[in-house]
């Protein structure tokens, strides 16, 4: 098509190209080519990326080239384990905030990406991956910031491709409870409405290529579960206790990583619901998930480096042991009745030390299967005298203006009329004026950057 091959040829020579795949509905865009090139280790590239290109980040993930829920995966090359010959490639994963350590969902699209691409200079270590002309599958080791994952991707007859129909599946990094049943309290100024009277919550922290407060649906007042619920309402909470959590010192003790000190942070609050889930055959049962990561990212998927938290975290209450399979889903896939993840503990006597032997944890490895799909493939570029080449622009708040919002989620034209009286800080519900129109249910927040003392917990929007 000749227009898109004049702006590929953009004189300022960044295009920057991606093949788009999901997982159970949750995308990945991977960035093969035009990302600028990193050295060292690969923690120390994702070092680099954060502090020299993480405006480049933001053009790939945020509107208007993508979008608040958008997931990433850019390809490295050369690794400390790529040279070792440990493995054939390296990953960094990127989302809304920035860069993360460990994504299976991701994982599962990019071992079919790995071996569907034969462009050595996508993929230089291509012809070192052998086909197991039997099996009809094909071992890939990808070196992720948290270690190296090695994923078996199944293939065609004659191992050229992968194969959509069978699922993808890899060995998690080692994954451990880091902290069982701890009590949180909650102060007035952190409660929810549906917390009731209730001063505190208990949760678990674990493991599985990075951080999750898991917390069940329950324990935050929602007593219907992930069944019909509000997930305004959920989403306000998780914010809130998020914000709280990474607080408190007993919760920064569990998030402690033996290793590395750039694995130990607070990735995401995983909300549990143990009475429901899709129940694919041969599996002994069944949960469903609701993930919050980054800046309040919702995963459509079952969030892979989660199931591995979680398999640890069953494992370690003695719930779950090795070579049992077990369904997690998401609200995707208990909608659609496929798209589960499955897992079971392959290794139950796993050692993960660091400099400090004290620190020393017992972790297991998880098996986790899925299926991803291709989407699309895109070419980005900044065209000369684009003002916004490098994120979505924040729109000003100001009394009784109407403002026209594409929705960060649904893409739902919006058009409203905002009424803020008084001085700051606003603190009252903005209310809706004539000309919203919409098929669904959406939440529209005003960010706290828009108006000075500001908080965006404060309103939510509903269409009807």
């Amino acid at each position: 098509m000749d227009v898109a091959r004049q702006l590929e040829q953009t004189p300022s020579g960044e295009v920057i190209k991606c093949i788009d795949m999901h997982t159970t509905g949750e995308p990945t865009r991977i960035i093969y080519s035009g990302f600028p090139a990193l050295n060292g280790t690969l923690l120390e590239q994702r070092d680099q990326a954060k502090s020299q290109y993480d405006h480049i980040r933001r053009r790939i993930m945020l509107e208007p080239r993508g979008h608040y829920d958008m997931y990433g995966a850019i390809i490295i090359p050369e690794t400390e384990l790529v040279q070792s010959g440990e493995a054939h490639i390296g990953t960094l994963f990127t989302h809304n905030g920035g860069f993360s350590t460990m994504c299976g969902h991701a994982t599962i699209a990019l071992g079919r990406f790995l071996v569907d691409t034969h462009d050595l200079t996508v993929f230089p270590q291509r012809n070192e991956l052998k086909p197991d002309m039997t099996a009809r599958e094909v071992k890939v080791n990808i070196h992720a910031p948290c270690g190296l994952v090695r994923v078996v991707v199944p293939t065609s007859a004659d191992g050229q491709k992968s194969d959509s129909s069978r699922p993808v599946r890899f060995l998690s990094t080692p994954a451990y409870c880091a902290a069982k049943d701890l009590e949180v309290s909650i102060p007035p100024e952190v409660a929810w409405p549906e917390l009731g009277e209730k001063t505190s919550i208990r949760l678990d922290v674990s493991y599985g290529g990075a951080f999750y407060a898991l917390v069940d649906i329950r324990e935050l007042g929602f007593h219907t579960g992930l069944h019909n619920f509000s997930l305004e309402a959920v989403t306000f909470a998780v914010k809130r206790l998020k914000r709280h959590l990474v607080t408190l010192p007993h919760v920064i003790e569990a998030l402690q990583h033996p290793e590395d000190q750039r694995l130990s942070f607070l990735y995401s609050v995983m909300v549990v619901d143990h009475e429901i889930g899709s129940k694919p055959g041969g599996v002994d049962g069944a949960e469903t998930g609701l993930c919050f990561f980054a800046e309040d990212q919702i995963d459509r998927s079952p969030t892979g480096s989660c199931v591995a938290a979680r398999m640890a975290l069953a494992h370690a209450k003695g719930t779950r042991k090795q070579g049992q399979a077990w369904a997690y889903n998401s609200l995707v896939s208990n909608h659609f009745n496929t798209g589960a993840f499955v897992a079971n503990i392959v290794d139950e006597d796993v050692k993960i030390e660091g400099p400090n032997t004290q620190t020393a944890r017992s972790g297991v490895v998880v098996l986790v299967e899925g299926n991803a799909y291709y989407t699309g493939t895109m070419s980005f570029i900044v065209e000369q005298g684009d003002l916004t080449p490098n994120a979505k622009i924040d729109v000003p708040v100001t009394a009784a203006q109407n403002i026209q919002l594409l929705s960060q989620t649904q893409y739902l034209r919006m058009v409203y009329t905002n009424i803020l009286r008084g001085s700051n800080p606003f603190t009252r519900r903005l209310e809706w004026g004539k000309g919203v129109y919409s098929t669904g249910r959406n939440r529209c927040e005003i960010r706290s950057s828009w108006a000075p003392g500001f908080s965006s917990d404060d309103c939510f929007f509903h269409l009807l």
